[in-house]
């Protein structure tokens, strides 16, 4: 019985061991991880905001959207990110977080609300080139 416990506490040593040296060997990091510090993920592209006709429709991430908050959709950031979203053409900046799912417009990287919009200086034009970094900072 005491040599089975010990064969038990060793497999599980050695299962745990193995487990925490994939990042020794190079294992590549997903771009969509949560944990990158900031600066770390950036991403360069167009972004847009949303229309007021979205005002209290639920998000993806189940919470009603708000034109008065500064929140984003992304495809692929997990929900709760925070992000640094810079207008590239005026060096404005904002920090949102991730509540919903989006653009679906080809060649756009993230929508974010009206008063990201305003704040970022683009309502007059829809639409600015911008880059989004995470931004662990709270």
């Amino acid at each position: 019985m005491k040599l089975k416990v010990k064969l038990i506490f060793l497999s599980l040593f050695l299962i745990v061991s193995f487990s925490s040296c994939g990042s020794l060997f190079g294992k590549k990091k997903d771009p969509s991880d949560n944990t990158a510090k900031a600066g770390e993920y950036s991403e360069t592209g167009i972004a847009s905001y949303y229309g007021d006709k979205y005002e209290g429709r639920p998000t993806a991430s189940g919470e009603k959207f708000k034109q008065k908050l500064l929140t984003a959709a992304h495809r692929t950031l997990p929900f709760g990110t925070m992000v640094t979203v810079t207008n590239l053409k005026n060096n404005k900046k904002i920090r949102v977080r991730i509540n919903d799912r989006g653009p679906f417009v080809k060649g756009r990287i993230i929508d974010v609300t009206r008063k990201g919009a305003e704040i970022l200086d683009f309502v007059r034009e829809g639409l600015t080139e911008v880059r989004i970094e995470y931004d662990l900072e709270k």
